[in-house]
């Protein structure tokens, strides 16, 4: 593999680049610093909360560029790059759409909190783990004073099957993603990794043939499709495998670090 015009490594989070445990490796860390070396640029993108992503990286988070919220906000260090809001006169109707499924918890994603107002604990115990800053209120449809990125929907069963099919006519709107196993994301129609991705390549000068792109689930398709050194990771989507041009080990085997020590190794 001729690695020798990569300048760009942008990686998924969950599933991706963190175990099951929601870890970045030790092993990662020394390769980014192998990268940073050799001038290559790293953006981690996830459908995380930006702040949730900032604690799993907080020794290099001044080096960085952040993609939170499936690409409706991005930082580079203390910067603000770009935004991409829900618009609010759409939160309410989702809301209610939502509201109107059996098992389903929902999280009004904002820039300074995430919004939820179940009770229920053995949720809450795994919300906690993408949102490191979140707000437990009555209602969520009104809450005002923030800015709105998207709505995230979870069922401890499967998005895909108990969610999806209930909101896709919204499709005509907004953007609807089943962004995991069991999240389903509802945003602006800018508001995707790919829409991302596309504005850093323009501001960075640095083009589809020099970026490597890593993901396992549906939110990462249009940001796999931009770069020519894309992998699906062995525990991705079946969707994944078949756009990605490549393959690597799974999360919890550190493909994503596997392939990075192989672009480090052939510029030595």
């Amino acid at each position: 593999m001729d690695f020798s015009k990569v300048k760009l490594v942008v990686t998924d989070m969950d599933g991706t680049l963190l175990n099951s445990k929601s870890e970045v490796s030790n092993r990662f860390f020394k390769v980014y610093e192998q990268l940073k070396k050799h001038n290559i640029k790293f953006i981690a993108a996830s459908g995380r909360q930006y702040f949730s992503i900032v604690d799993r990286f907080e020794e290099i988070k001044h080096e960085i560029t952040i993609v939170a919220e499936n690409g409706a906000f991005a930082m580079h260090g203390d910067e603000e790059l770009f935004t991409s809001e829900l618009p609010t006169e759409y939160i309410s109707n989702c809301i209610n759409t939502l509201r109107a499924l059996d098992n389903v918890y929902i999280v009004l994603c904002g820039k300074n909190a995430a919004y939820i107002e179940t009770k229920d604990e053995q949720f809450i115990t795994i919300f906690k783990n993408y949102y490191s800053e979140y707000r437990l209120v009555d209602d969520i449809t009104k809450i005002t004073n923030d800015t709105f990125f998207k709505i995230a929907a979870y069922h401890f069963d499967c998005s895909e099957t108990h969610i999806y099919p209930a909101v896709k006519h919204l499709e005509n709107k907004m953007q609807v993603i089943v962004s995991g196993e069991h999240w389903l994301d509802i945003s602006h129609n800018n508001a995707n990794k790919g829409f991302a991705l596309n504005l850093l390549q323009q501001k960075f000068g640095i083009t589809k043939e020099e970026t490597m792109v890593f993901g396992d689930y549906n939110n990462d398709l249009k940001m796999l499709a931009l770069a020519d050194f894309s992998y699906a990771m062995e525990n991705a989507h079946p969707n994944v495998k078949t756009i990605a041009k490549f393959s690597t080990k799974s999360n919890d085997e550190q493909g994503v670090e596997i392939i990075l020590e192989q672009l480090i190794n052939s510029r030595k």
